[in-house]
């Protein structure tokens, strides 16, 4: 048995496709089309043949012949329904999705796995949505899994039929079973379908916080990633930008900083180690959106891991380095600094800043530890007051003495536990 995908780029129901100037297909959403949005939910529900329904080939439809070929799919490209007839066997399944249909791939993944069937909505609700009625009480949801044997019906319907539409007729004839979407999908845009370029701004908007959305609260460095990822972030997946180039920006900051921490200029390099870890974050944020939304692998810029130990080495040697120039004009000619007196304290916080998150788990303070903009600004204004190497002592005391305070109950672990 094949399992085959079927989408349309055109056309009403029960008619032949209509000419427009935005083919809602072909819309972008977070820099790629819907049809291709809906690929990698075909690839994912393990289709082997993709066939889409176009009047011509045109660029879109290329570069999603390629992705699909590239994953080891068949890709077809019908004019006519009755086409499709030869591309399915009785013993194939077939997943129809509608033209402009976009969903939360985790939740369609679901409910088109579970069994066969046409998923339909509550018919107010989904009409009011864009989506066709079926019957008195049901809307089509956009798609649908069908058993191969019902396309042969195609056969006998007129030629100018829109293969989708045809498709949904036959299957509802077959009386094939009709699943709920539930309605607060819908409600909370993670279901829907999009015809115009309005539709699609706002869907994009909307899909971009679904994917950066979480359950805990933020820290600020975090925060701050997601409103960039939220505001910039389209235009740069529209411009094919991808995670590696904002991870490449975070790398030169790095660098910057290491620069910075050479000569002695601690507080901006700081400053440009906190910048660098909320671009690495965007970066992850990026690639978890492509990675999502796609259903396949969006390179190695995976949350930014690669480049967090390189930035706490940065931020070590930013410390010691300032510590050991003002340990040796305080010391005088002729007065020698201990190997390694100024590398030990930034060493120790590094330590507890990687093992309070790991061994302390059930602490939600701990997981700010892990905010590195958080705590260059704490460094940058203890810094202001006192000496690199007291303020870090200050700071090792203080974690020592917050998580020895917390593990006998002396404060309430209450950080929200939720956040957007």
């Amino acid at each position: 048995m094949e399992q085959v995908a079927a989408a349309g780029t055109g056309g009403g129901p029960g008619e032949a496709p209509a000419v427009s100037v935005v083919n809602p297909g072909f819309l972008p959403i977070a820099g790629h089309s819907i049809a291709r949005h809906q690929l990698g939910l075909a690839l994912a529900l393990g289709c082997t043949r993709i066939v889409v329904h176009a009047e011509m080939l045109t660029a879109e439809i290329v570069e999603i012949q390629h992705a699909a070929e590239a994953r080891g799919a068949r890709f077809h490209i019908i004019t006519a329904a009755r086409a499709l007839v030869g591309l399915v066997a009785a013993e194939d399944e077939l997943f129809v999705f509608a033209e402009g249909f976009l969903a939360m791939p985790a939740e369609a993944r679901r409910l088109l796995d579970e069994a066969p069937g046409v998923l339909v909505l509550p018919v107010e609700a989904g009409v009011a949505a864009g989506f066709e009625r079926i019957d008195i009480n049901h809307a089509w949801a956009g798609a649908l899994r069908m058993p191969g044997r019902i396309v042969a019906g195609l056969g006998d319907l007129p030629a100018d039929w829109n293969p989708v539409a045809a498709l949904l007729r036959l299957a509802v004839q077959a009386r094939l079973a009709l699943r709920a979407v539930p309605q607060a999908l819908l409600e909370r845009g993670r279901w829907r379908l999009v015809r115009t370029e309005d539709d699609a701004h706002a869907a994009e908007n909307d899909w971009l916080a679904q994917h950066t959305a979480a359950d805990h609260m933020r820290s600020p460095g975090e925060w701050l990633a997601v409103q960039g990822v939220r505001r910039i972030g389209p235009a740069l997946l529209h411009a094919r930008t991808r995670p590696w180039v904002v991870a490449v920006a975070a790398l030169v900051l790095v660098m910057l900083a290491l620069g910075a921490g050479w000569w002695g200029w601690s507080g901006i390099a700081f400053a440009l180690i906190g910048l660098g870890w909320v671009l690495s974050q965007a970066a992850g944020m990026l690639a978890k959106v492509e990675q999502d939304s796609l259903l396949e692998s969006s390179g190695r810029v995976r949350g930014g891991s690669w480049l967090n130990p390189l930035l706490d080495v940065v931020l070590i040697g930013a410390c010691a380095w300032h510590g050991s120039s003002a340990a040796v004009t305080g010391a005088g000619a002729g007065t020698a600094v201990p190997a390694g007196a100024t590398w030990f304290a930034p060493v120790v916080l590094v330590l507890l800043l990687w093992l309070y998150p790991m061994v302390l788990r059930e602490f939600c303070w701990t997981g700010w530890l892990c905010d590195r903009l958080l705590v260059a600004l704490v460094l940058i204004g203890m810094t202001l007051i006192l000496p690199v190497q007291t303020a870090l002592h200050l700071i090792v005391l203080a974690l020592l003495a917050t998580a020895l305070a917390q593990a006998h109950g002396l404060f309430p672990n209450r950080l929200l536990t939720t956040g957007s």
